[in-house]
């Protein structure tokens, strides 16, 4: 846990243009984190939750016009849903 005066300099250093996200996760989500991070030379796992944001607006934006990209978006979101409980905090 990052000291008072570090979260603070933090909040003022980046108040215009990020904010700070504090999840409680499963150990296996954070696996799938690093793991991410390292297959796609991100800087760790906030980088790849920004990344895993990107692809999944991607996909979507890809199922817009995209038979095949719907299709498999509809697939994750039903596996998903499905198995919800292996992954809630």
């Amino acid at each position: 846990m990052a000291t008072k005066q570090a979260q603070a300099r933090w909040r003022s250093r980046h108040q215009l243009v990020k904010k700070q996200l504090n999840v409680m996760a499963k150990h296996l989500i954070h696996e799938d984190l690093e793991e991410i991070a390292r297959d796609y030379d991100l800087k760790g796992k906030g980088e790849a939750v920004t990344f895993a944001t990107f692809i999944t607006k991607a996909m979507r934006q890809q199922a817009e016009y995209n038979p095949e990209a719907k299709r498999i978006m509809d697939l994750l979101e039903h596996a998903y849903k499905r198995d919800r409980d292996i992954y809630k905090p």
